[in-house]
């Protein structure tokens, strides 16, 4: 079955859901079972199992099949049943291959508006490096990615959207903007002067003039926000950039962040500990990737 993208986050018809047992794909897996419901659209659940490698000849083909997509068609019957508890229709897929490819290529395939992807990692590398198939996902697919903690709930009900001067970032306030009209929620905009105690005490002017260049960007915005009868509050913050958007969304209660990437041209750097990645990581709500 396939479904068109339309052109907001809000208004899509099918969502797919990486599932694969865990904790945090559970977690993915009910988010998105209350995206489903609220907004009437399909849910696709796929799962990936490894590709056999070795020499075919040397064992039953049967056999090794069996053996491999036997553990898929298990997740998947798991998938089924939390659904069932969840209220929840779900289309489910099994894939063999290198994981990203697969949720890229099957995302593509359905046509679907969002990529739903659990993530847990606790300790602090895990948070750093974000994981290598979510960040891969990201750098690879054309589509919006949500990517969920562990145990998060969701809601729209307060937006957080992080933002620069690049075309990038702009995609994202636009669709954040477009998702406070529909679901009439609160809009907070944030825009971080990277700074570190050093370079404020070499150059308060420098500070001081980025920080009132931001302000001024932000103001452009909120007029712009203001026309389309839009409540936005606007922030801006000196420091590291992601622990001041993962600080300021947990001050301001924030149900999820919104941020933008910068894809395949990107990729190097998104693999390499980026201002997204590290949101993604340390965010303690989902963050919503827009494409």
């Amino acid at each position: 079955m396939r479904c068109e993208k339309y052109l907001t986050m809000a208004n899509y018809k099918k969502i797919l859901v990486a599932y694969d047992g865990s904790a945090s794909a559970v977690t993915a897996l009910g988010v998105a079972a209350d995206l489903a419901k609220a907004d009437k659209c399909w849910i696709k659940v796929l799962a990936v199992v490894p590709q056999y490698s070795g020499d075919l000849e040397l064992v039953g083909v049967s056999k090794i099949k069996e053996t491999i997509e036997g553990t898929g068609q298990k997740i998947l019957i798991e998938a089924k049943e939390l659904a069932r508890k969840h209220d929840v229709h779900i289309l489910t897929n099994l894939e063999q291959g290198e994981p990203y490819e697969r949720i890229v290529h099957v995302a593509d395939d359905e046509r679907c508006g969002l990529i739903v992807l659990g993530r847990s990692g606790h300790s602090h590398l895990e948070r750093e490096l974000m994981g290598g198939v979510t960040a891969r996902v990201i750098g690879h697919t054309k589509h919006n990615v949500l990517v969920v903690p562990e145990a998060a709930q969701m809601s729209w009900e307060h937006i957080l959207v992080a933002t620069d001067e690049s075309q990038n970032a702009r995609q994202a306030v636009d669709l954040a903007m477009k998702i406070a009209e529909e679901k009439a929620a609160i809009l907070s905009v944030v825009s971080v002067v990277s700074t570190n105690d050093e370079f404020i005490a070499l150059a308060p002017d420098q500070v001081a003039g980025m920080v009132k260049a931001k302000e001024v960007f932000l103001a452009g915005i909120k007029q712009e926000a203001a026309s389309r009868n839009i409540k936005l509050v606007t922030h801006v913050r000196e420091g590291e950039p992601h622990e001041q958007i993962t600080k300021l969304a947990g001050d301001i209660n924030a149900s999820v962040i919104v941020m933008g990437t910068y894809g395949r041209k990107g990729l190097h750097r998104l693999l390499m500990g980026s201002v997204t990645e590290r949101t993604i990581g340390y965010s303690s709500c989902p963050v919503l990737i827009a494409h």
